[in-house]
């Protein structure tokens, strides 16, 4: 059976249920449906009893087909709630952007899937389309007031607010707006961003209440006036607006699992992108309800994992108690150099060739001073030999490793990845940052790439040098540094695979995300507006007369 068939075979309990299972009352709720309502989330200053768990799943560098991790971390949640603990995973809203090109969902697979799985991966509860209107809104606001008075004399060519869409669409990364005559407006250079890239989509993940929120979004840079100096959606008075139409979206989503694991979905930023994590708000009350949050964070632990300590922990206020590290045969078969279209077939030589590909993420992790487990998600292509070899590394590095049937058995696939969590969590937890806010911008940079990436040096174009300068003069140098790099290698180079050396990291721009609380820099050729593939997955995907959907992933 394929995903869509084992989800769309599923008994779901009512969503009152679910609630009830995590002490909510019908009055916590907002039902959208039978199976999916809105959470009113904890107060945020609500301190998280001492004995409640927080895991972080993470994976090593996955390979363009994808390797399982929302399937693992949905797993290891149903295993935990057989075991009798009280769980609630916690997890990223999809994108359509990916459902819709060559990713797919992102709610699990096989018998560890999040449901109603069509709903979550198409429009759920309209969170991600009230980003998408509230960014264009704010967008609209800053060219009507170009065209009428524009007394804060902004500088059209120096807006970095852009429209956004939740789906890929290249067409749209570079566009001219305004044609068409003066009563059209001011024309001016402009593009999309994907809704996951959105600033919005950060400042929801991060806010901590309604007010939060609305303070965030006052200070949005959205570009600079004739002066080069920041203007800010504050100076626009543009806030409540802006507020009033995320007030909804603010509240976290639960719904839950093919096990019955009360599930909180909670904001979508991609961690190749943006800062890759769902939302605090979502997070603390997972970690206030229940003895153990089973959480995410997106792509290799280079990216999401980094972000999650670096950016999101300060903000939430609890460091993990254990990190899952999802590894796959055939991933570290592509890091070490066998091509992707011979992934099933068995080759020792290049599996142990990505074994350094694994190490970097351990030591990675293991630099941080939280406990690290490792899961090795089990594909049916994975021999007996190809197994053993990768456990008896994992056990050489002094790291307990447990193979995972999260997709073909659920919860009861990942029993024994979670006693050995339960056990990781009980360890000495002594959390070291990975640098400290008052270093310099170009120190934080230096440090992720030299220390987390492996590389020797970090390059700025001439551009990204003179917002260093600038950023120091608006004193945003305390800010954390969020890179957007492609998610295949540790590098700015897809192709450079395993765990490479003596690279540098070549930074062609800085942008200012001030509301959020971040500096992204975008590192090699990634793009915030992602393109469909040559034959995108919506392709494969039907619905007949009875409504029924098929080819959904």
């Amino acid at each position: 059976m394929t995903d869509l068939e084992i989800a769309q075979a599923a008994k779901l309990e009512p969503i009152s249920k679910i609630a009830s299972l995590i002490g909510l009352s019908d009055d916590d709720i907002e039902p959208y449906g039978k199976y999916k309502a809105k959470i009113n989330p904890i107060d945020f200053n609500e301190a998280i009893p001492a004995s409640h768990k927080l895991v972080l799943v993470t994976s090593i560098n996955p390979t363009p087909a994808g390797e399982g991790k929302s399937t693992v971390l949905v797993g290891l949640g149903d295993a935990l709630t057989q075991l009798n603990h009280k769980t609630i995973i916690a997890m990223r809203e999809p994108s359509m952007g990916p459902v819709m090109g060559m990713k797919g969902g992102a709610t699990g697979g096989g018998y560890s899937q999040v449901v109603p799985m069509e709903d979550i991966n198409l429009h759920f509860t309209g969170d991600m389309h009230a980003l998408t209107s509230a960014n264009n809104t704010l967008a609209a606001l800053i060219d009507n007031y170009l065209l009428h008075d524009n007394q804060l004399d902004i500088d059209p060519r120096r807006i970095i607010w852009k429209r956004v869409l939740d789906i890929n669409d290249r067409a749209l990364r570079q566009i001219v707006t305004g044609m068409g005559g003066v009563s059209q407006g001011v024309v001016r250079q402009t593009g999309f961003e994907i809704t996951a890239a959105s600033e919005l989509m950060a400042i929801l993940c991060l806010a901590t209440d309604l007010s939060d929120l609305k303070r965030r979004i006052s200070n949005i840079v959205i570009g600079y006036n004739t002066d080069k100096q920041p203007v800010t959606v504050g100076q626009l008075h543009f806030e409540d607006a802006i507020t009033i139409l995320l007030k909804e979206a603010l509240k976290p989503n639960l719904v839950q699992t093919l096990g019955h694991t009360p599930t909180i979905i909670h904001g979508g930023p991609f961690a190749n992108i943006a800062h890759g994590c769902n939302s605090v708000l979502a997070t603390k009350t997972a970690l206030n309800l229940a003895d153990y949050t089973v959480t995410e964070a997106g792509f290799g632990a280079d990216l999401g994992a980094e972000k999650f300590l670096d950016i999101k922990r300060p903000i939430l206020g609890k460091t993990p108690d254990t990190v899952v590290v999802v590894a796959t045969v055939r991933a570290l078969k592509y890091n070490g150099g066998q091509p992707l279209e011979q992934l099933e077939n068995e080759n020792l030589v290049a599996l142990e060739n990505g074994f350094a590909n694994l190490q970097r993420h351990l030591d990675n992790m293991n630099r941080y001073q939280i406990p690290v487990v490792v899961s090795i998600n089990h594909f049916t292509s994975d021999t007996k030999a190809e197994l053993d070899l990768l456990k008896s590394y994992c056990e050489r590095q002094g790291i307990e490793a447990v193979v995972t049937d999260s997709w073909a058995n659920g919860g009861s696939g990942t029993i024994a990845l979670a006693h050995q969590v339960v056990t990781a969590t009980q360890q000495p937890n002594k959390f070291t940052p990975l640098y400290n806010s008052e270093e310099s911008l170009t120190d934080k940079l230096t440090t992720i790439v030299t220390d987390v990436y492996g590389g020797s040096e970090v390059t700025l174009s001439k551009k990204a040098q003179r917002q260093l300068q600038q950023f120091a003069d608006f004193g945003w140098q305390g800010l954390p540094v969020c890179i957007a790099k492609t998610q295949y290698s540790f590098s700015d180079d897809p192709h450079l695979l395993g765990a490479p050396t003596d690279f540098t990291i070549h930074i062609r721009e800085f942008i200012p995300k001030i509301g959020a609380g971040f500096i992204v820099a975008l590192a090699g050729n990634i793009l915030t507006m992602p393109g469909l593939p040559k034959k995108p997955a919506a392709l494969n995907m039907h619905i007949d007369a009875d409504g029924k959907v098929t080819g959904l992933f």
